[in-house]
């Protein structure tokens, strides 16, 4: 596949945006504007319902971190460097790391819920107005807030691990238990951190402090830990019955007494159900993303840098048919001038919006002023709702691995 497709972290800071229209600098004056997006009509021949495009920074309201906003990942943590497709399909000792990162990462992940703003894009669904959503998240917030609404998962999604060679998915949760009974010291040290409610805190200098860092998509840093200890299990369909490699010899899963893969295993591995960067999009997956995109009329980005070209294109692609596009985003945007070329200076935005409210305080507040009656009337004029740092009384992180260590 081109590796256009691919998904490459970009870390650099984007630049500041131009507020558009300027009136949508405060929170009225967002909403008039974004009133306004939805209430024009798109230009003739497309159709005039909106496609929702989100990133990491919709769910921080949800205690999740994102990458660039102002606690995320490449701000607070800037040594982070995430574990690379080949990297964790080629080395064992690499996916015992990843693994063991994400059993510390995923209990805060699996009790996080939606927030306002994926319930608001519900609630905007419900009003008529969008119809799709197109997301970067893999914390599967907008199918539990809006099943009914049509969401494509650009880059998968958490709640599965899937055997790289079968393809069989199985549920995370299941996953998570088998992770804890063949790590059982690493489960003691889960149990304690919870108890102590240090998977909790959202204060930046604590963590730092306490030496344990929350990166995005539910990746726990521990300075200090002997991650070459962590045990991983096999694909169980592939364990039972080894299947056949791409080049026609048959594939080896060997495990342990406690039934843990062993490194001479060359199938039968489980990853998760995301797409990990230097990894590219499936074929199904792009071609239901461009058909979301092209059976809309209007855009709206929310929450995203568009910083990985396997989003930023999508944007391309709506701005190429002709599309009005609102970017809602604390912090620049990739090439966002570009989207909004040839504006009428005087438009109030129903050629395009650019605003940095947050989502939490936005998207609520416009849903209500939509609602009103005034609001659906013109409507029909026109158009006929971490572990960020791991907080043991230890200071010295080390410490908190010393019998793994001994």
């Amino acid at each position: 596949m081109p590796t256009s497709f691919m998904r490459i972290p970009y870390r650099d800071l984007l630049p500041p945006p131009n507020i558009i229209p300027p009136s949508a600098s405060t929170l009225p004056g967002a909403i008039t504007a974004l009133q306004e997006f939805f209430h024009n009509p798109p230009p003739s021949g497309l159709p005039p319902s909106t496609v929702v495009l989100t990133g990491a920074g919709l769910s921080v309201a949800s205690g999740l971190a994102d990458y660039r906003g102002v606690k995320g990942t490449y701000r607070v943590n800037k040594t982070h460097r995430p574990i690379y497709h080949h990297e964790f399909i080629s080395s064992h000792e690499t996916r015992k790391r990843y693994w063991a990162r994400s059993f510390l990462g995923w209990t805060t992940m699996s009790m996080a819920n939606p927030n306002s703003g994926h319930y608001a894009i519900r609630d905007l669904g419900k009003l008529g107005v969008v119809k799709g959503v197109i997301t970067q998240n893999v914390d599967s917030f907008h199918p539990r807030a809006h099943p009914d609404m049509p969401t494509v998962e650009l880059h998968g999604y958490l709640r599965s691990a899937v055997c790289i060679t079968c393809r069989n998915e199985y549920p995370r949760d299941v996953f998570q238990t088998e992770l804890a009974r063949l790590n059982p010291v690493w489960k003691d040290f889960l149990k304690e951190a919870i108890s102590s409610g240090a998977l909790e805190t959202e204060d930046p200098n604590e963590k730092r402090t306490r030496g344990v860092k929350m990166n995005a998509d539910g990746d726990v840093e521990v300075p200090g830990a002997p991650y070459t200890t962590f045990r991983y299990p096999a694909c169980p369909t592939c364990l039972t019955r080894p299947p056949p490699l791409a080049d026609g010899t048959k594939g080896v899963v060997e495990v342990d007494q406690d039934g843990a893969l062993e490194p001479i295993s060359n199938a039968g591995i489980l990853k998760p159900a995301v797409v990990m960067f230097g990894d590219s999009i499936s074929p199904e997956v792009k071609h239901d993303a461009d058909k979301t995109i092209d059976n809309a009329g209007r855009l709206l980005v929310m929450g995203t840098s568009l910083a990985t070209y396997s989003a930023w294109r999508l944007a391309k692609r709506a701005k190429d048919r002709g599309m009005p596009i609102a970017v809602i985003n604390m912090g620049g945007v990739r090439g966002e001038e570009a989207f909004f070329t040839d504006l009428d200076p005087k438009q109030a935005g129903g050629q395009g919006v650019r605003t940095e409210i947050s989502t939490e305080s936005l998207l609520p507040a416009l849903v209500q002023a939509m609602r009103k009656p005034e609001a659906r009337s013109r409507r029909h004029h026109h158009h006929h709702d971490a572990p960020h740092a791991v907080a043991f009384e230890r200071t010295n992180p080390a410490e908190v691995f010393k019998d793994f260590l001994s």
